[in-house]
Parts: C-alpha cells; sequence; structure tokens
C-alpha cells in the first residue's frame, strides 16, 4: 500500500517550536552578554559579523533533518516521525564565548590592537575554530563508533561534566547573584520546571515562563529604582540586514587557533560522541536515523557556519524523545530553523537579545551545567564516579588561571613574579595552577581514561594513557609552559619553564612504570 504524504505541520510543532528557540535563543543571549557584557567586545561585531553565520548554521542543519524526517515519514508510511532537533551546542558554546573568544579579544588587544581591531581578529578566530572542529567532526562521522569504544564513556562525560559543573556552573552563578532577586527567582522557576517537574498556572513551555517571570523582574526592579546597582535600559543599538556570504575571513583566523587545539579538538570530539547518542535515542523512541546521516549534517552546518563567519558550533540536541513527546513531528525543526536563520540575518535575533539581561540567561546556562553534570553520572558506571570527580580538578585549574590572570585582579607584574618565585618547596604554586589548566578537556580525558583502566584492573591500558599524557605534555599540548597555552617543541625550552615540562612529563612517566611493574603480579 503505497505511504501517505506526511503533513507539513501539526498542533505539537508549535510546542517543538516554542521549545527549541528559547534552547537557540538562551546561548545566543549568553554568547553576546558574556562578549559586550563581560569583555566589552564591540556590539557591531558580535551581532553583524558572528551571529548571521552562527543562525545560518542553524538554519541549514534543521532544514536538512526537517527533510530526513520527512523521508523516513514517507518510506516508513507513519505519521509520527519527529525530526532530530538540531541547534547551538550549550557547552561548547559557552565555552567558546568564555575560554577562546573572551580571552582571545583581551589578548589581542594587550598585544596593540584597538577594540574594533581586536574584535575583527577575534570574529576570525572564532570561524576558524568552527572550521576546524567541523572539519574534525566530518572526518570522525565515519568512524564515530570506533571513538567511543577507544574511549571510556566515564571520559568522554565526566570531562564535559567538569567544564559544565566548575565553569559552566560557578561563573554563570556568579552573574545570577550580581541580581539576586532577579537571579535567584529565574534560578528558583527553572529547578521548579524542569528537575521537579512542577505544574505552572498557565500552559507554556516551564522555560519560556521563566524567561518572561525573570525579564519582567529584571525591568520592573530597575524602572522602579528596586534593582541592582547598576541598572540601566539597553542603548537599543541600531541593527541592519547581514547577509552571511561565504567568505575567506576564517583563513585569516587559523594561525590564532593554535594555542586553542586542546579545547577546541576535545570539543569537536565531544559532539561526534553527543551525535552518536542521540542517534541511539530517538531509534530507542522509534525514529531510526541512520547515524552517519546525523553526524555528517552536524559537521556540515558546522562547516557551513564557520565559513560565513559564526563562531558556535550546531549539534543534534539529546531531547528528540522529548519533542516526540510533546506531538512535534517535521514542521518544528522547519519553523526553528527558519525563525533563527532568516532572524539572523535580519537583525531580529540580535535585537531579542538586547533586551534579554544577563541574570535571566545565566540561570538557564546554571540549569544547564546540572543537568549535564548529573546525566554523567547516571550515564556511567557507578563504579566509575571516582574517575569522574577526578576528572573535574584541572577544570578548576583552569578556572582559578582565568581568575588569576584577571589585571583588575592580579597585576601583570605581581602575576609574572608569582608563577616564577620558586621558594624552596617545589614549583612556584600559580606556575603549577597553569600547566594543570592548560590543555584541561584533555588532562581531564586522560586523567579519567587511566583511573577507569585501573579501576577495571586493566594496570596496562592505564600505563598506556599515562604515556601518552606523557607525550602531549612534552609538547605542550597538556599542561603547556606557554602562558597562552600554546604548543612548541621540548628542545626550545629553558629555564623553569623546561623545568616546569619535565617535571611534569617525569610524573607521567614515572607512575606508568610502576603501574606496568604492578601489572605483572600474578593474578590471585
Amino acid at each position: 500500500m503505497p505511504a501517505s504524504k506526511p503533513r507539513w505541520f501539526v498542533p505539537g510543532d508549535l510546542n517543538g517550536f516554542f521549545g527549541l528557540v528559547v534552547d537557540n535563543l538562551s546561548i545566543l543571549g549568553f554568547i553576546s552578554a558574556a562578549l559586550v557584557g563581560i569583555f566589552a567586545m564591540p556590539a557591531d561585531v558580535v551581532f553583524q559579523r558572528m551571529f548571521p553565520g552562527t543562525a545560518l548554521g542553524v538554519l541549514v542543519g534543521n532544514l536538512v533533518y526537517t527533510v530526513m524526517a520527512r523521508r523516513l515519514a514517507a518510506k516508513s508510511g507513519r505519521d509520527d516521525v519527529t525530526a532530530m532537533p538540531l541547534g547551538l551546542d550549550a557547552p561548547t558554546s559557552i565555552g567558546m564565548a568564555l575560554l577562546v573568544l573572551g580571552p582571545a579579544f583581551v589578548a589581542f588587544k594587550q598585544g596593540g590592537m584597538d577594540d574594533q581591531a581586536a574584535a575583527i581578529a577575534t570574529w576570525q578566530l572564532g570561524a576558524a575554530s568552527l572550521v576546524v572542529m567541523g572539519a574534525l567532526k566530518f572526518v570522525l562521522s565515519f568512524c564515530g563508533d570506533a571513538v567511543t569504544r577507544i574511549a571510556p564513556r566515564a571520559a568522554l562525560l565526566g570531562s564535559i561534566a567538569g567544564i559544565a559543573l566548575v565553569l559552566m556552573g560557578f561563573l554563570p552563578l556568579v552573574e545570577t547573584f550580581r541580581s539576586p532577586v532577579v537571579g535567584f527567582v529565574t534560578l528558583g522557576l527553572l529547578l521548579y520546571v524542569l528537575f521537579a517537574k512542577g505544574r505552572l498556572p498557565v500552559r507554556l513551555p516551564g522555560v519560556l515562563v521563566a524567561f518572561l517571570v525573570g525579564t519582567a523582574l529584571y525591568y520592573g526592579l530597575g524602572l522602579a529604582g528596586l534593582g541592582a546597582p547598576g541598572f540601566a535600559l539597553p542603548r537599543g543599538i541600531a541593527l541592519h540586514a547581514a547577509i552571511p556570504w561565504p567568505s575567506l575571513a576564517f583563513v585569516d583566523g587559523l594561525p590564532s587557533t593554535v594555542p586553542y587545539l586542546p579545547l577546541l579538538l576535545p570539543f569537536g570530539l565531544l559532539m561526534v560522541v553527543g551525535g552518536i547518542n542521540v542517534s541511539e535515542s530517538s531509534r530507542a523512541a522509534g525514529d531510526d536515523y541512520r547515524t552517519r546521516d546525523v553526524l555528517l549534517v552536524e559537521a556540515f552546518s558546522t562547516l557551513v557556519a564557520g565559513v560565513c563567519g559564526g563562531v558556535a558550533q550546531t549539534t543534534p540536541y539529546i531531547g528528540q524523545p522529548a519533542y516526540k513527546h510533546m506531538g512535534a513531528r517535521s514542521g518544528y525543526t522547519l519553523l526553528t530553523g527558519l525563525f533563527v536563520g532568516v532572524g539572523g540575518m535580519l537583525g531580529v535575533i540580535s535585537g531579542l537579545v538586547q533586551w534579554l539581561p544577563l541574570a535571566v540567561l545565566a540561570p538557564i546556562i546554571v540549569y544547564v551545567a546540572i543537568d549535564i553534570t548529573v546525566q554523567a553520572f547516571q550515564a556511567t558506571p557507578p563504579k566509575h564516579a571516582a574517575a569522574m570527580v577526578l576528572g573535574f580538578l584541572p577544570s578548576v585549574a583552569y578556572l582559578v588561571a582565568i581568575k588569576a590572570g584577571n589585571p583588575a585582579w592580579i597585576a601583570p607584574e605581581q602575576f609574572a613574579r608569582l608563577a616564577t618565585t620558586v621558594d624552596g618547596h617545589g614549583l612556584p604554586e600559580l606556575a603549577v595552577i597553569l600547566a594543570l589548566g592548560n590543555g584541561f578537556i584533555i588532562t581531564s580525558m586522560l586523567w579519567i581514561s587511566t583511573l577507569v583502566a585501573m579501576i577495571d584492573g586493566r594496570l596496562r591500558a592505564a600505563a598506556g594513557c599515562l604515556l601518552v599524557a606523557a607525550a602531549l605534555a612534552l609538547f605542550g599540548l597538556i599542561h603547556s609552559v606557554d602562558p597562552r597555552g600554546g604548543i612548541y617543541l621540548p628542545w626550545q625550552l629553558e629555564g623553569l619553564p623546561a623545568a616546569v615540562m619535565g617535571q611534569f612529563v617525569g610524573a607521567y612517566v614515572a607512575l606508568a612504570v610502576v603501574l606496568g611493574l604492578l601489572s605483572l603480579q600474578k593474578a590471585k
């Protein structure tokens, strides 16, 4: 019997549309709030150069996923096929803003550039970063299953959970309490509707309600003179349409990506693993999408965004079964892609996010951080929990390094003195913190993999992980002694940097030897 043609829209698509749009708007809002509000980057570069290409990636990915859903529905003869939701990835998008783009903008200014030139260089770096991550995802799309077999799940999820809890959780939590009434009420509402599954008196998505309540509180209290100090209405920057044509702007940013490769490569790898998990999740819900196709679309949309000037990578969302339960089919991804993509090009999205207060956006990121951390523990064997906790610690070092490196907190001269003064108790404490923080995602994955192998009784595998860490530390891919976290040739180092590098490499080799010897014991 011939399959019936699936409908373009059903009532449930409206619920799915609101949920997916709010997710994307919250991430775009936090990116702009971080870059413009925290790092003082010129708003025109963020809104007219970074956002259009980023939004185009969301448009392209959602259009392709819509087509895939309609083809699957027509092929199977079912009318309940739900499209794979695609949007901006929260952990890596926020990580790009806080760990790559913001610090790079500050570094470019410290190198002598004015604000506008530094912002353009940062934009080129962001676009180049997306191209690097998109290319990695494209290659790994053909061998994603092998990646998941090699790296234990605890290492893949634990490393991103460390970023979530320490960086995505703590830093936005501080921003939440800079406007305590607004931020805490918004956070409480999110916890009520998303974790406690509490009922609301209105039939609207819980996140949208939290948005509306928090925003109303922010402007209501602020205009009444009862808000936190420093309240001011947005300046209402004039916005213009900006079509994200393909360009070679990313080429100029490629050299600047080198110091950030220890961040960018794990970001891309984690999205491949996430894409595989999402495919399995949708298959369990009844929609059998081919994993390689899901990953290729994810990689393609990220590459398109990067070539067109975007700065945040796209990913299929893990909540496809949730959208199916909402009654969404394929219309919601089409609507979301058009709204975010066309709205981003016409300046509508930028106009919206200008009015979203950071005190309202930050609690959403705190919720995401908690959820990611909880999922990491739930999705891994309980016996590997200690390994994941160990993997959180390099993220703590990176957080301390971020704050200590702020010239407003510690004068550059004092910072340099603390990082180079040997006090007779080993390496300088600040030098150790910086080395532990540089390449922290890869460090976390290796530490977790090592302890997981030890827990599972595979001591030789654990020793192998340590030797890999030693090799990476030798060239600065982890524990870089370069102030910017760059890579180098070990024979180029001298003095204290050479000593720090040698001590870290020696530590890994020594423990690998010990574990290797322990593996020679006869089994009981």
